[in-house]
């Protein structure tokens, strides 16, 4: 096999993150250059970041400058030398690290064909279809022969070959679904690389690591199902996941963060401690909030609506349900049609041809099939007298939504954006009135896929902190910033501090975005001025936009490290334009507004879960479902026992009073246990001085004070929003001869 890309002859002038220029002969390599300024440097080399793209450190500068579309010798390449230090250099290792999984699973197993091995946000995964089921008992000689592997520091070899001779290679090496991805997925490349390691040669974008001697640290994590490009009606895979990190001592911290993620499981939590509930006979997906989780939230939603009226929002409710034509004016249907719910149907007939559309769409209706679908709608009395079957697709298409949209189709509501429109648009609005900022809890239905559903995080019903403003477009980044600092606010008020912003833009060679070139360029302007103003941290990420505008999501990170995309402010220019929303200007104009979609939350659902795992299900005073529960010491004080849980609820405080025999010991231990923040131990002494014996679930025995200081401090707390977190491993436990000893 021999590269195909020429090598330019002409010296390929590089700038260095210092500034410095220096020009090198076309065949020299980033690694190359790293070994010039030292042999530690090239032995720490991971990868090379080019011109903005991640690549091999081992492609020559001409080859790449080819790549880049630069001519040689004009602009020089920025050149930056990736090592252990740098965050892209993570993902490269592991990349590299599943091409030794794969290599070394193909060495163990008869028959392997190969599917796809990407990285993810804590390892990587292979997806493979064998005879043989792989287990958790396997991974051992696995990783053993991995091991092996890695020894041999082989290196990876990228070599770049015409389409059809890649197809060919593919083929003789019997990867059929290598093949048919060549054939489908890669249809429109005139060629394709090939990296190749050892025996082992796969079809691959790259980058990697120069050798497989890099990979200091590995470890096979689980084993699950998957399809075939995540088809459910293609073919099974086994999906074996893995990570890697450059030294061992990462690698032990990641193992630990994972039993970590294990022990705050907020499925587990959840049931545990009765916050929410998901049965198959409700449906997968669909949350039952208990009524200590219900008390969560309701605790989240009083504090962001009192926020929100404080700020100059509106409250607005809007339906469940949408008829279709309004979701196919605002682009989310068909859009994102594969994630909703299939439409409701006034006719008996809409569901036969929705499905006909539907098959004429994707291109596989037959004639037989189409003939029997014109009998069995009219079988149904549905007459279609301008359906053609001699016509384009496109035109039969027409017809069968021009029946549709005589009758009624419905949507249970996968957005509230489209119905916030009509709420504007329902009355005449002046520039005087904006900007107007319309607010919502408002549910919404996703058709999630089975396989993807979790808990709380993932659901096919979603409680959204929706909020939209319509502005002018003087106002875009003063309304911007504020949702900025109001999200800021949010987050650090639940205790997430530590954050940063994703800027995500559109992919200008995607075709899925809708609206002007003009509008986009502005909306994306507009926020990223706003970002480097406020001085939070960020990163662009381009093609992770929303069809119709840029947007800003907060990836926020939990106790023990992990990332999650919480919190999200959206600017649109688009929807305005499809709904054709205007606003009477200053010179008496029509104007259309600018849209502004904002959910500090993102879901209830999501937010929740997260806080759950966040805190080891031992929520801080404000949120928590029961704040403080009184353990009287025998009957004989159960009566004050219940005068002082009176006191409490009437304090506005989420009191219980444990009213069991036994003794109390046991009740503060069961406390604990509960994660009850605080407890109020009352026995005769107490009751004759009107006092509680306070304890706090983190810092244990406060001591005996007059129930009203004791009120009085824990409203200061639930006041100021404090949030005290106690070492994981006290969160959800306490011994026995402890409690003793700090009681009496």
């Amino acid at each position: 096999m021999s590269n195909v890309l020429p090598l330019a002859d002409a010296p390929v002038r590089v700038r260095l993150p210092d500034g410095t220029i220096h020009a090198h002969p076309a065949e020299t390599t980033p690694l190359a250059i790293a070994a010039g300024i030292s042999q530690g440097l090239a032995r720490a080399v991971v990868a090379a970041e080019v011109a903005g793209k991640v690549v091999d450190a081992n492609r020559s500068l001409g080859e790449l400058a080819a790549d880049g579309g630069s001519a040689v010798g004009e602009e020089p390449l920025s050149l930056k030398l990736l090592t252990s230090r740098d965050r892209e250099a993570l993902d490269v290792l592991r990349h590299s690290a599943a091409h030794v999984m794969a290599r070394a699973v193909m060495r163990l197993y008869a028959g392997v064909s190969l599917a796809f091995g990407p990285t993810t946000s804590g390892g990587f995964y292979y997806d493979f279809d064998l005879a043989e089921k792989i287990s958790e008992d396997d991974f051992p000689r696995i990783e053993a022969e991995m091991k092996k592997i890695i020894k041999e520091k082989e290196p990876f070899e990228r070599v770049v070959l015409p389409r059809d001779e890649a197809r060919q290679l593919c083929q003789d090496l019997r990867q059929d679904l290598k093949v048919e991805h060549i054939d489908t997925g890669l249809a429109d490349q005139g060629t394709v690389s090939i990296y190749r390691q050892g025996e082992f040669v796969d079809l691959c974008r790259g980058p990697h690591i120069p050798d497989a001697g890099r990979i200091k640290a590995v470890k096979l994590l689980s084993v699950a199902g998957a399809y075939w490009k995540g088809d459910a009606s293609g073919r099974q895979l086994q999906r074996l996941y893995g990570t890697a990190f450059f030294d061992k001592a990462e690698l032990d911290a990641y193992l630990e963060q994972i039993e970590e993620a294990k022990r705050r499981d907020h499925r587990v939590l959840g049931k545990k401690h009765g916050l929410f509930a998901i049965h198959p006979e409700v449906g997968q997906g669909l949350c039952l909030w208990l009524p200590k989780g219900a008390r969560v939230r309701v605790t989240l939603e009083d504090f962001l609506r009192k926020e929100l009226l404080g700020r100059g929002y509106d409250p607005v409710y809007s339906p469940h349900l949408g008829r279709v034509e309004l979701y196919e004016t605002s682009g989310h249907f068909p859009y994102y049609r594969d994630s909703q719910f299939p439409p409701l149907f006034g006719s008996e007939a809409g569901g036969l041809l929705d499905a006909w559309s539907r098959r004429l769409e994707l291109g596989t209706l037959t004639r037989d099939e189409e003939d029997k679908l014109m009998a069995a709608a009219e079988v149904l009395g549905v007459l279609l007298p301008g359906y053609q079957p001699s016509a384009s697709a496109e035109a039969r298409r027409a017809v069968l939504h021009d029946w549709q949209a005589a009758h009624e189709r419905y949507l249970v509501k996968p957005m509230n954006c489209p119905h916030h429109c009509h709420i504007f648009k329902a009355q005449p609005r002046s520039y005087r009135q904006l900007p107007l900022r319309l607010f919502e809890f408002g549910t919404v239905y996703r058709h999630e896929q089975t396989g993807e559903l979790n808990g709380m995080l993932r659901v096919r019903g979603l409680t959204q902190d929706d909020a939209h403003i319509f502005c002018t477009a003087d106002q875009v980044e003063q309304e911007f910033r504020a949702t900025i600092e109001l999200t800021k606010f949010v987050l650090e008020s639940v205790g997430l501090s530590d954050y940063r912003v994703q800027l995500s833009l559109r992919d200008r060679d995607s075709d899925k975005y809708v609206g002007s070139e003009s509008n986009w360029d502005r909306a994306e302007g507009a926020l990223r001025g706003v970002l480097r103003d406020s001085g939070l941290e960020f990163n662009e990420q381009p093609g992770e936009a929303a069809f119709y505008g840029p947007k800003a999501d907060f990836m926020v990170r939990d106790c023990i490290g992990r990332s999650w995309q919480l919190g999200t402010v959206q600017l649109d220019y688009n929807l305005p334009e499809r709904f054709r929303l205007e606003y009477k200007g200053m010179d008496n104009e029509a104007h259309r507004p600018v849209m502004i979609h904002r959910a500090p939350f993102g879901s209830l659902e999501r937010f929740t879960g997260m806080l759950i795992e966040h805190f080891a299900g031992a929520f801080p005073m404000w949120l928590s479902p029961e704040q403080i529960r009184v353990l009287p010491l025998s009957d004989k004080s159960l009566d004050y026992a219940m005068a002082v849980g009176r006191q409490l609820e009437e304090a506005g405080l989420k009191a219980t009073v444990d009213s069991r025999d036994g003794k109390v010991q046991a009740k503060i231990r069961d406390a604990q246990l509960d994660l009850v923040n605080y407890m109020a131990v009352v026995g005769p002494k107490e009751a004759e001085a009107g006092t509680i014996a306070l304890r706090d679930r983190i810092d244990g025995d406060l001591g005996t004070m007059p129930v009203a200081a004791a009120i009085a401090k824990l409203q200061a707390e639930i006041a100021n929003r404090e949030v005290r977190q106690a070492v994981k491993n006290q969160l959800a436990q306490t011994e026995e001869d402890d409690v003793e000893k700090n009681i009496y």
